[in-house]
């Protein structure tokens, strides 16, 4: 149970609203966010928040109640989450994209009394609530509001004029006649409370229904002085990162937003994302620090706007959220340096339990297949699968950790709670992350898969994690996602799901050529029995292959 990090770090008792009005005490003119060149200053951005909170006090909203924040990135979803912080309220983030009957469910199980939803997505909200069994308000923010005059009026023109006439329920009013509510309101004083449930978060839900994940206002200033320590990069004033992965995930909002704000940087928010967009935000905006999910990543290296950009302004690039390949980190180090960034791209691995990243790779150095060296005052340990007996160095286990950033617990789910965090006989609670990995004598960790995706064939246990990343290192490929198919002989067989890149023909040469490479270093049981070609593969919302819809996919053909 070690952790090679000797630094350790003081964890004011402050909420995480406090810790942005720190900031913006001292740098009260410094913008803390960009939304299509409209810039807010910390100062103002601190006054918006006050003013929201008072308006939910003025609607009756008391410490403790949970209001649901079901919005892509824009400023009224930013000045939401910090509001209800302010007064103690806990925020529910839901993805927008969410389909309806995962919107009723959020609602249902959070219990929550607002849900503060775009325009757009409003029709979906409504037809969510016929399921819901209690009584809520529904806020509706419009993006035009946010928007500067030219780029409003374009928005109209194009997008918002449909959905001018909502909200049209008695249960439901624009955000911005709600604002004007706390008018006479005077604001309590703030109470920080460390077991106080700040924010809850949802599992990706591969298996059953999605668990709630409540975390405190610790858990996010944690990660955020942890991530600061831990990333050797000088967050400051002046800076810039690109703020594209969403709120209502741990990485999006613990180091895109929570993290980069409290220590000065400005988030420039993308509510939407695609290969273009993302491209051209890079150029435009030049942000000094950028941070998301392989599959992000994979995409700048075939966009031709990024062909001959000269990338020197970035200062850090981040991977979380999913496995990022040993060949597909040489391709973006390499790329990088191609385009004048005098950096790598440093992984980090996670999960919404502990927030988001708990691990990271050190600046300019890695071991090859390592995502790094844990966050100081977070220890990891390798323990045998479905025991709490601990591995030796070099063996391969389950990943448990412990640290400041490790959720309360599941929402109203003690069972859950009960297996995931455990104390064990050193009297810590330790997080059972789910994963296989190992650590090296020097407290490296390396992370294999997620335990509940090891495909068993003829009684051999295959870990599609190794054999994706020889596929992906493969020339002819883009990406690829390996499942397991019932099969009446072997239980299981291997199917690999490949996209090829651009140019590249699905013919039974590139097969035999994949083939090739994988006999080369993979046992003959765990090679595909069949290569599918795929212009595309399914996506979660924050950009992973969701390899659970493949596996739903082979299920409906037996």
């Amino acid at each position: 149970m070690m952790n090679t990090n000797t630094i350790h770090l003081d964890y004011p008792e402050l909420t995480m609203f406090q810790m942005l009005e720190k900031i913006s005490r001292q740098y009260p003119d410094a913008p803390a966010y960009e939304f299509y060149n409209r810039k807010c200053s910390f100062q103002t951005f601190v006054a918006k928040i006050e003013q929201a909170a008072a308006a939910f006090l003025a609607m009756g909203v008391q410490r403790d109640d949970v209001v649901t924040i079901c919005m892509p990135n824009c400023p009224q979803a930013m000045v939401c989450f910090y509001a209800l912080n302010r007064i103690g309220v806990v925020a529910n983030m839901v993805h927008p994209q969410s389909a309806q009957h995962e919107i009723t469910y959020y609602l249902n199980v959070s219990s929550s009394r607002f849900i503060l939803v775009l325009d757009m997505f409003y029709e979906k909200v409504e037809a969510a609530l016929q399921e819901v069994d209690h009584e809520l308000t529904v806020l509706v923010a419009r993006m035009q509001e946010e928007l500067p005059p030219h780029l409003a009026a374009l928005f109209l023109a194009k997008e918002g004029r449909k959905y001018l006439s909502f909200p049209n329920t008695s249960h439901a009013m624009l955000w911005k006649h709600f604002l004007k509510r706390g008018r006479q309101v005077t604001l309590p004083p703030i109470r920080y409370e460390k077991d106080h449930t700040a924010v809850i978060l949802y599992s990706g839900g591969t298996s059953g229904k999605p668990k709630g994940i409540c975390l405190t206002d610790l858990n996010f200033n944690a990660l955020a002085l942890q991530a600061r320590a831990a990333i050797e990069e000088e967050f400051r004033v002046g800076l810039k990162i690109l703020s594209c992965m969403p709120m209502f995930h741990g990485f999006g909002l613990g180091i895109n937003i929570h993290t980069v704000l409290i220590h000065g940087v400005c988030c420039v928010l993308m509510p939407t994302f695609t290969g273009k967009s993302y491209a051209d935000m890079l150029l435009k905006k030049k942000p000094n620090f950028i941070a998301g999910v392989p599959t992000i990543f994979e995409a700048l290296l075939h966009l031709p706007q990024l062909k001959d950009a000269d990338l020197s302004f970035l200062l850090g690039m981040f991977c979380g959220g999913d496995s990022l390949s040993v060949e597909l980190k040489k391709k973006i180090d390499h790329f990088l340096k191609e385009h004048n960034a005098g950096i790598q791209v440093r992984e980090g691995y996670g999960l919404t339990e502990c927030v988001t990243a708990s691990c990271l790779t050190p600046k300019n150095t890695s071991r090859e297949g390592s995502i790094g060296l844990p966050f100081p005052d977070t220890y990891y340990c390798i323990v045998k699968p479905g025991t709490d007996d601990v591995l030796p160095a070099g063996e391969e286990g389950e990943i448990i950790l412990r640290g400041p950033s490790v959720m309360k617990g599941y929402l109203n789910n003690v069972e859950e709670t009960n297996k995931t965090l455990r104390r064990l006989a050193d009297g810590n609670i330790w997080l059972y992350t789910g994963d296989l990995g190992k650590m090296d004598e020097d407290g490296y960790v390396y992370f294999s898969q997620r335990i509940k995706r090891m495909i068993i064939t003829n009684g051999y246990n295959v870990y599609p994690g190794q054999v994706e990343r020889v596929i992906d290192g493969c020339d002819e490929v883009a990406y690829s996602c390996v499942i397991g198919v019932k099969d009446p002989r072997r239980m299981q067989r291997v199917r690999a799901y490949v996209v090829l890149k651009e140019g590249v023909a699905a013919s039974q040469e590139t097969e035999a050529n994949i083939m090739k490479e994988l006999a080369l270093h993979i046992a003959s049981y765990a090679l595909p029995k069949e290569i599918v070609f795929r212009d595309e593969l399914p996506k979660t919302l924050v950009g992973k292959v969701a390899y659970r819809l493949l596996e739903e996919e082979a299920e409906r053909e037996e």
